[in-house]
């Protein structure tokens, strides 16, 4: 069974019910807001975009104007959906419906983790952050995996010969949008520290389950603010001034 079906098997049943209040797909982010026990939360996702329907008859989301009809089950089930900004619109309702783990994060961005962990070891990246330049120098030496490389970045099909040479593995959390995650993670030896990383993680003790060691991603704290300026363009440095958290959660300790 493929990893990342498995992973949503495991987590989608696990979620609590709760009522819809939102659905926002932006140029960069895609949020959903939900209810639960009278607590409104509010989920992150990468909006994924398909280009071949800008010029098509064929809509991109099917149900346009019609998600809110749905039940939060029924939206979390759309990260299976064959039209890609469907599956950011699902995996945003998870990241919303998730339990608030709050005495397991700690405030600590994925470029500092990288960096105590891959302190003069090999590091493999898999997405090109924009903390990669910082983050070079204070490795022992860094590979960037990338499906667009810029420059010193590998080509992604390069997976295969370079992440088991890894000392430590950091897979974007794009890779389950784009359902690449389960490929990527089996390809790690056992025993090496695997970090999720990016505001799409989901924050679930689940993914340690799965072979993930330590997960990164972001905390909606001031739900107006934040989807205001995602409905107005606004990249995720903006996002973060208007109220979005970084924080981190491990299967085990960090190192200091």
């Amino acid at each position: 069974m493929r990893i990342t079906q498995s992973l949503f098997d495991r987590l989608l049943p696990s979620l609590p019910d709760g009522k819809i209040t939102g659905i926002h797909i932006g140029l960069y982010w895609t949020a959903v807001t939900v209810e639960v026990d009278g607590d409104v939360r509010c989920g992150l996702a990468a909006t994924v975009s398909d280009e071949d329907h800008h010029y098509t008859s064929e809509p991109a989301v099917p149900r346009a104007g019609r998600l809110l009809d749905l039940s939060a089950r029924e939206l979390t089930g759309l990260v299976h959906s064959a039209y890609l900004p469907e599956v950011s619109v699902g995996l945003a309702a998870v990241n919303a419906l998730l339990p608030r783990l709050s005495d397991l994060w700690v405030n600590l961005h994925s470029k500092e983790v990288l960096a105590r962990l891959g302190a003069d070891k090999t590091v493999a990246m898999v997405g090109h952050f924009p903390f990669v330049h910082e983050l070079r120098p204070r490795v022992g030496k860094l590979w960037v995996l990338e499906q667009n490389p810029q420059d010193g970045d590998l080509p992604a099909s390069s997976a295969p010969e370079i992440i088991p040479q890894a000392d430590v593995v950091a897979i974007t959390a794009m890779t389950l949008l784009n359902r690449t995650f389960d490929e990527l993670i089996a390809l790690c030896r056992p025993g090496v520290p695997v970090l999720v990383i990016g505001p799409t993680t989901p924050l679930s003790p689940i993914l340690f389950e799965l072979g993930a060691t330590i997960l990164s991603g972001a905390v909606v704290e001031h739900p107006e603010s934040v989807l205001r300026g995602l409905e107005q363009g606004a990249n995720f440095h903006q996002l973060r001034q208007m109220g979005v958290r970084l924080v981190s959660m491990s299967a085990q300790p960090i190192p200091t």
